[in-house]
């Protein structure tokens, strides 16, 4: 016999929450606020439906009584029972036949699809269909004896994904499913939370009744609706950040050992906290609370608030550089704008750094070659950024001219197509008219001809409809290429002009590099020869001692430093050219690939026009004789 249960853990806590907030629960009153109205935060009840369907109250409590009886089963096995000769305890998922252990494949996915809730003569015809993935929308896939997830990247449109009741372990391999509206994952073993970030459209996330010890990784700006009761949650660290997630409304956290500590009131501490959401445990967060909470941890809303404000301002500081590194990279000047491009010259430089060695001298000479790098730098720098901003207002007026073109013949064949529905209405209105004669008439032979002509009327009509759309569309499509080649040639030209002006700002740092070597050779020289003469060989580095006697051991080193830092200069000129040799290809393959799309879209979608007209014409004698 199974142990008294309160009424509040024997009822589904959402099933509750649904009652609460459409008035159907006869413990309290219906709130004023909800007669006639949705939910406070524009969740309708059908979104929330989204989160539960699985398990009723009793199902639901046995499960869970079933899964602490493993538990104990597992610590009785490893302990060495006594009683290993007795039989076990029969478990829920054995009652019902369970399935043996597996991962999701094609076949099980085809299966869950056929084996929809459609009955009757829908339903033998749903079986006959073949199975186009891409229409998939809902997927479910409950006691299944899942142990991983896979396969799912067979349904890029899913929009709802069930896998309550079963033994997974792990949340992954859903990341391309960036359509998925609701996830239940409920009554698993999933142990994190992990691998959601690119759910971008993520609504709904049931995680209740896990293994989870700590809530992380819920990056989600569209989720409304969290459950991750009946977990292994033991801090509150990690609920804070659902603090950026401003979507959040309904958040449950009950059963987990951080809900039951008895002078830690976790639901105040939440409502606190967290300021957008409208539900706690699918219970109407009411004003007085959320001020008793607030007043409650007062402290500890500061501290967070101070936290997370610093916390935005070094995102924000982020997301600027982030943009201006951007900017830089598509105007080719990155690593321009300061010292790096002299600082890069130096690097690794070791017969440089010999003649370093020499002292003060050479320290003046290459502050001069410092200042006269850092000049020419400049100059690319700030060419870079004039060019990148006629280059970006060329790239807009081509994508604005593009895109008012097409929307000029959007319109202008939604014209053409509405004219057409209203010739199809009086046509099938005329049509209905006849036939109905024609079935009342004893010879017909008028009636029929009358009909036999307003067929050929509309085939003739539909016909000359589909060549003018299609006469439209190509000649938009040709008319998107001859503007992309020129587009290409002219933004062509532009980049060339730019990377020409550069070029000879580049020839000029080679120009500084090669007077700052000549330079060098005579310092060097003198320096030697100055030392060698007063008989100071002492105060000559080691490491330019071979030099004291060898002039060409001198022009060596200078020669290898030159040589270095040309080769560095050459590098950033030729990494120039080829980015924005790359930028243009990369953009106008972009454009081509984009209008070669939207020009299969466009003839798909006037010949299914075309076929869902004849379809209509075949199937109206069919509609009369139903009527």
């Amino acid at each position: 016999m199974e142990p008294a249960i309160p009424e509040r853990q024997r009822r589904d806590p959402l099933h509750l929450f649904q009652e609460s907030a459409m008035g159907w629960n006869t413990h309290r009153p219906r709130p004023r606020w909800l007669l006639g109205r949705a939910l406070l935060f524009s969740v309708t009840p059908a979104t929330i439906t989204l989160i539960w369907n699985g398990l009723d109250a009793a199902r639901r409590h046995r499960l869970a009584n079933v899964k602490r009886e493993s538990i104990k089963m597992d610590e009785q096995v490893s302990q060495g029972s006594e009683h290993e000769s007795e039989e076990p305890a029969r478990g829920f998922l054995e009652e019902i036949n369970c399935p043996e252990p597996g991962i999701i494949d094609r076949q099980m996915i085809e299966t869950a699809y056929l084996g929809e809730g459609q009955k009757g003569e829908s339903g033998r015809l749903h079986q006959l269909e073949p199975v186009v993935y891409e229409r998939i929308r809902t997927m479910r896939l409950e006691f299944k004896n899942l142990l991983r997830i896979d396969h799912l990247w067979m349904l890029p449109n899913l929009t709802k994904l069930c896998l309550n009741c079963n033994k997974i372990e792990v949340i992954e391999h859903i990341g391309m499913l960036t359509a998925l509206k609701e996830l239940n994952l409920s009554f698993n073993y999933i142990t994190k939370i992990e691998n959601l970030e690119t759910l971008v459209n993520l609504e709904t996330l049931s995680l209740f009744s896990n293994r989870i010890r700590k809530i992380e990784n819920l990056t989600l700006d569209k989720l409304v609706i969290l459950s991750i009761g009946n977990n292994l949650i033991e801090t509150v660290d990690g609920i804070e950040r659902l603090r950026f997630v401003n979507s959040l409304k309904v958040l449950n956290l009950e059963g987990n050992p951080i809900a039951q500590q008895p002078n830690f009131p976790l639901s105040l501490y939440v409502i606190a906290i967290l300021p957008q959401l409208n539900y706690y445990e699918y219970v109407f967060i009411k004003a007085d609370t959320r001020e008793a909470a607030r007043k409650r941890f007062y402290r500890e809303l500061r501290e967070i608030e101070d936290k997370q404000e610093r916390e935005i301002q070094v995102l924000e500081t982020d997301a600027t550089e982030a943009a201006e590194a951007e900017r830089l990279a598509s105007s080719f000047v990155e690593h321009l704008d300061g010292q790096q491009l002299y600082d890069s010259l130096w690097r690794d430089d070791e017969n440089g750094r010999l003649l370093m060695l020499v002292g003060a001298p050479v320290q003046e000479l290459t502050e001069e070659y410092a200042k006269d790098v850092h000049q020419l730098t400049q100059k690319i720098y700030r060419l870079g950024l004039e060019r990148f901003g006629e280059r970006d207002e060329e790239i807009r007026d081509f994508n604005a001219n593009l895109q008012e073109g097409q929307q000029e013949l959007q319109s202008l064949g939604q014209s053409q197509i509405e004219k057409f529905l209203q010739y199809k209405d009086r046509t099938f209105e005329e049509l209905s008219s006849k036939l109905r004669e024609l079935d009342e008439s004893e010879d017909g032979s008028e009636e029929f001809s009358q009909v036999d002509t307003l067929n050929r009327q509309f085939d003739d009509a539909l016909n000359e409809m589909w060549q003018s759309l299609m006469s439209q569309e190509l000649h938009l499509h040709e008319a998107v290429e001859e503007s992309t080649r020129n587009f290409h040639r002219k933004i062509s030209q532009l980049m060339a002009g730019f990377v020409e002006q550069a070029q000879v700002f580049f020839l000029q740092l080679r120009d500084v590099c090669s007077h700052f070597a000549d330079n060098m050779t005579e310092i060097v020289t003198q320096f030697l020869s100055t030392k060698l003469a007063r008989q100071e060989i002492g105060a000559v580095p080691k490491e330019l001692m071979m030099c004291v006697d060898d002039r060409e051991a001198v022009l060596q080193l200078v020669e290898r430093m030159r040589i270095t830092h040309i080769l560095r200069i050459d590098a950033r000129e030729d990494r120039m050219a080829i980015r924005s040799r790359e930028f243009i290809d990369n953009m106008i393959q972009q454009l081509n690939n984009k209008e070669v799309d939207r020009h299969r879209a466009k003839i798909l979608e006037i010949n299914s026009f075309m076929e869902m007209m004849t379809g209509a014409l075949a199937n109206l004698p069919q509609e009369l004789n139903q009527e």
